[in-house]
């Protein structure tokens, strides 16, 4: 059962109680991330979810840590383009410790000037391990492609440049701009009483003060022709990511994406996985995925292969594309598909961590909590012949975008550009 409250100053509050667990998840949503950035403070948000861990008024960088890791539980954060997300999972009768910790470090960090210089250098280190895994940054390359010259296209880390010039008064900016009461999300998932909860989060939090949020800028979903990028790097594999607009989370046919997405490469009984790997043996990493974001969204199709391989590899993957939009799907594989999914579903819930996600990224997201019956339902209206009619939708060719890292020769890239009906 899913409970949710909203308190005086626009703070959402959601619990659902899991009986006879050992453990509580709880997590502290923001409604901001990447793409709310200025260019000259790119990063931002990653930043300040680093810094807050440096201490707050009330706690210090080592008591954070030592009050929920000393009592064996785990404390993380994560910043995507949209929510930042500070949680914590612990044993149960430590709520109250808890929640006091992350609420303090988050809506009360100090911020110092030394402890930025500090942090900055380590995040400067943290893009450049990206920016050395080919498999991490080729995706970085696609998202410049997809969206180039807006914030989605820019790296959520930021750049060395950025992070090098950021100052406490700039952090200090953002979280007064951002951490804001009608764009914070406290969920718990675990045996919790909702009341009491509602209760901790008042006597902490009721003393934000209410203000308006602050808009994004759109995304441009305009593509008429193929776009390709390659960046050269001397390494023993190619990594390549082929990717396309998809749908925003609210799409009326963003599960039958999700369907779509795992026919062609969301597990090992994907169409790409066993072509591509099983059959010929053209990459041991082969797979799909699709995202979800409030106006926008991506499908895209990433391997890593052998250099000779890679004209081979994208040729036939774009076969396998075009084959899903002529030939659609099996009603084997649709059932497959559908039971795959609301399998995973129905694990990944079991968890409290997984749960306190769910619920939290519902609510921050789209201000509601779906429950299994009702997804359940909705993947029951879904046909076979949707599958097809969506491929049809997102598997345009002039909307492709191909991002590749390795060692190309020019001859790879005349062709691959052929392959994809990109100018020359």
């Amino acid at each position: 059962m899913y409970q949710k409250t909203v308190l005086e100053n626009g703070i959402r509050v959601v619990t659902h109680d899991m009986k006879q667990r050992e453990s509580i998840a709880l997590g502290f949503w923001i409604g901001v991330g990447g793409r709310y950035e200025q260019d000259r403070i790119k990063g931002a948000a990653h930043f300040l979810e680093h810094i807050v861990f440096k201490g707050s008024q009330k706690y210090s960088c080592s008591e954070i840590k030592e009050l929920i890791e000393g009592v064996g539980g785990s404390l993380n954060a994560f910043t995507s383009e949209e929510q930042t997300c500070f949680y914590a999972k612990i044993p149960s009768k430590h709520l109250e410790q808890t929640f006091d910790v992350l609420a303090d470090m988050v809506f009360s960090p100090n911020i110092s000037s030394e402890d930025v210089f500090k942090e900055g250098a380590v995040i400067i280190e943290e893009i450049k391990m990206y920016r050395d895994q080919p498999q991490c940054y080729v995706l970085e390359l696609l998202d410049e492609l997809l969206w180039p010259a807006h914030p989605l296209g820019k790296n959520l880390a930021g750049t060395p440049e950025t992070i090098s010039r950021m100052t406490d008064q700039d952090l200090h900016g953002f979280h007064q701009t951002h951490y804001i009461p009608k764009g914070i999300v406290i969920s718990l998932a675990g045996d919790v009483e909702h009341e009491k909860i509602v209760k901790l989060a008042k006597k902490k939090l009721n003393r934000i003060p209410s203000k308006d949020s602050v808009k994004y800028i759109a995304a441009d979903n305009s593509q008429n022709e193929p776009r390709a990028r390659f960046y050269f790097k001397e390494i023993e594999q190619i990594h390549l990511a082929l990717g396309m607009f998809g749908f925003d989370e609210n799409h009326k046919d963003r599960y039958v994406l999700s369907i779509l997405n795992t026919i062609l490469g969301g597990n090992m009984s994907s169409r790409l996985f066993n072509e591509l790997r099983e059959k010929r043996g053209l990459a041991y990493s082969i797979s799909s995925y699709a995202k979800t974001l409030q106006d926008t969204g991506i499908f895209c199709v990433r391997a890593g292969v052998e250099t000779k391989k890679v004209v081979d590899t994208v040729e036939l993957i774009l076969v396998e594309l075009n084959k899903m939009k002529k030939e659609g799907v099996t009603s084997s594989e649709f059932t497959r598909a559908k039971d795959y999914l609301l399998g995973q579903l129905l694990l990944g819930l079991e968890d409290t961590l997984d749960h306190m996600l769910w619920i939290g990224e519902s609510v921050i997201s789209k201000n509601k909590v779906k429950t299994r019956q009702s997804i359940i339902k909705e993947f029951g209206k879904i046909k076979k012949e949707d599958v097809q009619r969506v491929a049809q939708e997102i598997l345009k060719e002039n909307r492709f975008n191909l991002s590749v890292v390795g060692p190309l020769t020019e001859d790879h890239k005349t062709r691959l550009r052929q392959l994809l009906g990109v100018a020359l």
